[in-house]
């Protein structure tokens, strides 16, 4: 059995659709969405709407709760809260009330048993908060106590830090799958990760997919999205927004 984790869309409808083909590909037998859905991206409303024709679970991110209810004074450094609350406007726009009220209503955890004794338990940044920043670099105990809080697990699997990883430790596996729509290790590729197995064991991939970079760059320019400038060398580059910036 295989399943598919991506997480991080962000409204990159194009990065989506060449995920979903690869995905194919590889014969996944199930899909988990892990959050972060349309804001940010300049097509919210087709990358919604490929996610909910998907056969999938499906979490809320920190980006969705945004989408709902805006970004708070603290939740971002100072200069940005302005500009992403332009973005989220923007976003409102292409979305009705009967999808903000799905993003709404989405859980913020999902347990799975692969095969017949493997437990995987997903979120989208920790599992008691949509908010906090776990990087890939933390130590052991950082991971553990952020990250592995359901003890019956053997698979933590989680997005928001757009930065892919598989980390083993204490018997465990800790996944990041990384970013669809907005990857931020400096590789303009969409990501996610597969994990199989058919029998005890198990083994993890993490996928790299190549999209049409270019054709998002026109959307973000055509369909006038605030922060486009911004947005478009993130895309490009591969690279967080604050790295840009520097």
């Amino acid at each position: 059995m295989k399943i598919a984790f991506l997480s991080d869309i962000h409204g990159n409808a194009v990065a989506l659709e060449a995920v979903l083909e690869d995905l194919e590909q590889n014969n996944a037998d199930q899909v988990v969405v892990l959050g972060d859905l349309c804001f940010r991206g300049p097509e919210p409303k087709r990358a919604l709407k490929l996610v909910q024709q998907l056969d999938a679970k499906v979490i809320k991110g920190n980006v969705d709760e945004w989408t709902v209810r805006g970004v708070q004074q603290g939740e971002v450094p100072e200069a940005f809260v302005e500009v992403m609350n332009q973005e989220r406007e923007w976003c409102l726009q292409e979305l009705t009330d009967q999808d903000l009220d799905y993003l709404a209503r989405l859980p913020e955890e999902v347990h799975l048993t692969l095969g017949e004794q493997l437990k995987i338990h997903g979120f989208h940044a920790v599992p008691d908060s949509l908010f906090d920043v776990v990087w890939p670099d933390s130590t052991p105990q950082k991971l553990e106590e952020a990250l592995m809080k359901d003890k019956e697990a053997h698979i933590y699997v989680y997005g928001h830090i757009h930065l892919p990883f598989v980390r083993f430790l204490q018997g465990k596996c800790v996944i990041n799958t990384g970013s669809v729509g907005l990857p931020f290790d400096g590789l303009p590729l969409a990501s996610y990760v597969l994990v199989e197995t058919d029998g005890p064991g198990y083994s993890v991939s993490i996928q790299r997919v190549p999209y049409d970079v270019e054709r998002v760059v026109q959307l973000y320019q055509t369909k006038g999205y605030p922060n486009a400038e911004l947005m478009i060398r993130i895309v490009q580059e591969g690279k967080s927004p604050f790295e840009i910036n520097k």
